[in-house]
């Protein structure tokens, strides 16, 4: 694998194709993604806030004459640090999963505002969700729906270029794609890929998101582009799909032994994956796995009482 900086910033990662990088790649720092052939331009995500994705428009403006007007944004899923910036990308039509289209309007940026203003009288949960969310600003924000929506596979010409949305969803969400740019043998893959850091399981089910990480180790692809940390190969979703099955073992143990989920969380131990970031994820993953193991019976929690759950786990 090339030697990739994982700098803030626009990275050539193919002919005409790009990452844009957000160290360190925690919370709510995301990358994004730009393919071009000729003056057709294809955006992959928008940032957290206006002000990031502003910048970060800018950036390609000065940097690549396509860019100039993009034609096309794709959004892999729906959390807001991959689609809060879409009202920038003025004239592109934007196209998502048909699931993601439907989650859209599930946490608008005005609900991640409120928590942040009612943080402190939210205990550990609220000083926590004020940590890793505060440097965002949730103003002014109000993502339009997409134009064209999918379900499966979708192929689309940039220029020249072959690209295929891919969708591998319900994993982290229900809606997940992967943008998988044949000339440039790249993909972009959203939150299926967590490099450095700990992927967290908003959906599931966790055996859909480890043939995710399969699917992109089934692709002619040199470089790839994780939602979250620094560019990858093949390796870094062969690292993802092990930590996924990993967790799935550990957790259905301890489930069948009646350990509830903070225990359990306490119990296992991380091992190799004990250096990844945000650590803290767990928590979520095996909240998501025992409903998943519960086969329905069990609700799922509160945002509150799992960023309650991640803030006890993070001062270990």
């Amino acid at each position: 694998m090339a030697d990739w900086k994982f700098t803030k910033g626009l990275h050539e990662i193919g002919t005409d194709c790009f990452a844009y990088l957000q160290p360190d790649g925690s919370w709510g720092w995301s990358n994004a993604g730009l393919v071009c052939d000729g003056e057709a331009s294809l955006l992959v995500d928008t940032l957290f806030d206006l002000k990031l994705t502003g910048e970060m428009l800018d950036t390609m403006r000065k940097s690549v004459p396509a860019a100039a007007s993009i034609g096309t944004l794709v959004n892999t899923h729906s959390n807001g640090d991959h689609c809060y910036g879409n009202q920038l990308v003025e004239g592109a039509e934007i196209i998502t999963s048909k699931a993601t289209a439907e989650e859209l309007t599930e946490l608008p940026a005005a609900a991640m505002a409120a928590f942040l203003d009612n943080a402190d009288e939210m205990g550990p949960a609220g000083a926590f969700f004020k940590e890793v969310f505060g440097p965002f600003d949730f103003s002014g924000i109000e993502v339009p729906p997409p134009d064209r929506t999918f379900e499966g596979r979708l192929d689309l010409k940039v220029g020249n270029k072959n690209l295929s949305l891919i969708e591998v969803g319900p994993a982290h969400t229900r809606g997940d794609i992967l943008i998988y740019s044949q000339e440039d043998r790249a993909v972009f893959t959203g939150d299926i890929l967590f490099i450095e850091g700990t992927p967290i399981m908003w959906a599931g089910p966790v055996d859909n998101w480890i043939r995710a990480c399969e699917t992109i180790e089934a692709l002619d692809v040199e470089v790839v582009v994780p939602g979250h940390g620094p560019i990858t190969d093949k390796s870094g979703a062969r690292a993802v799909r092990e930590y996924l099955a990993y967790i799935k073992g550990e957790a259905r143990e301890r489930y069948d032994a009646g350990i509830d989920v903070l225990d359990a969380v306490k119990d296992i131990a991380l091992g190799d994956y004990s250096s990844w970031g945000d650590a803290e994820r767990i928590a979520v993953n095996v909240d998501t796995l025992y409903r998943e193991f519960s086969e329905g019976k069990r609700e799922p929690s509160n945002p509150v009482e799992l960023f309650g759950l991640m803030a006890e786990i993070a001062k270990r």
